[in-house]
């Protein structure tokens, strides 16, 4: 297998739902503990309006935050999620590391979350996509709902590697699937990267799982065995998508890395810091989170 990166999303998909706003000072406490942990990449917002997404309403504030030089983390990406051109203009006035766009390969799922088709948002997107890599800025596409959709049900293969195609068309081989609905299975992970994959032995693969019905970790060990080498989670196992029908919590980030370290793998994560921002979390919100391992603590520490 190879060596996993670790995409933290939970600031901004973590945190998209919550119903108690999240003051920017403790999104920064929070922020900086992941950034202490060695992660590879943090997501730290997403450029929508406050309107439908008010727990985003800061997201240009922290963005600048970090970019200024006494803020700014070093061996860290920053990444944020744009929708639309309007949110690409506002992440490069603030210093956005790397873009996050995609498309729904769900029908349904992308009028909910866009207004628009498929179609009309594969165009879009595309286009959002060049200016990106024209401006010299990291650009990751992704297929949402690439795993089967809350109210369509199964999604068929074709309709996903029809977008993956248009992605690669297009000279863009940095490409995330995710399960928005958190309806994958370890089976349908492992066909559907290794699909991909004969499309493009080039392309680097991220995975979005979410635990909607417990299988999320289990994904991400398919994701791996299939070349997958970047994984995206959330501290506490936070989230879940506010526009699909049962949302569930991301994959938990200290869970994830908790097993990768018993694998032999990333020991140079400090899962001390991932566990102590998923314990902040929770006393926050006042309630346990989805994730395990900040209550039971890593295995050997007991014995400690």
């Amino acid at each position: 297998m190879p060596n996993i990166q670790i995409h933290e999303v939970g600031p901004r998909d973590g945190l998209q739902m919550e119903e108690v706003t999240v003051p920017t000072e403790v999104k920064i406490r929070w922020i900086d503990m992941l950034i202490a942990s060695g992660v590879d990449i943090i997501q730290i917002g997403s450029f929508v309006h406050p309107k439908y997404v008010p727990q985003m309403a800061d997201t240009d504030t922290l963005f600048r935050h970090y970019n200024r030089p006494e803020n700014k983390p070093d061996g860290v990406v920053l990444s944020g999620l744009v929708l639309n051109e309007r949110g690409f203009e506002r992440g490069m006035a603030c210093g956005v590391d790397m873009f996050c766009m995609g498309v729904s390969a769900s029908e349904t799922h992308s009028m909910k979350n866009t207004r628009m088709t498929t179609d009309e948002a594969l165009e879009r997107i595309l286009n959002i996509a060049r200016q990106t890599r024209e401006a010299g800025k990291q650009v990751q596409l992704s297929v949402q709902s690439a795993f089967g959709c809350g109210y369509e049900g199964t999604i068929g293969k074709e309709r996903v590697l029809r977008i993956v195609r248009a992605y690669l068309d297009a000279g863009f081989s940095n490409i995330s699937l995710a399960d928005t609905a958190g309806h994958a299975n370890p089976d349908q992970v492992r066909d559907l990267f290794e699909s991909v994959r004969e499309l493009s032995a080039d392309a680097e693969l991220t995975s979005h799982f979410h635990n909607t019905y417990g299988m999320a970790i289990a994904n991400c060990y398919a994701a791996m065995q299939s070349g997958v080498t970047t994984l995206e989670s959330s501290l506490a196992g936070l989230g879940g998508c506010p526009f699909t029908s049962v949302a569930g919590g991301n994959v938990c980030t200290e869970d994830l890395v908790h097993m990768l370290q018993r694998m032999g793998q990333r020991q140079d994560i400090r899962l001390d810091a991932l566990i102590g921002s998923a314990r902040e979390c929770a006393r926050f919100f006042e309630r346990d989170l989805p994730g395990m391992v900040y209550k039971t603590g890593p295995i050997g520490e007991q014995s400690a």
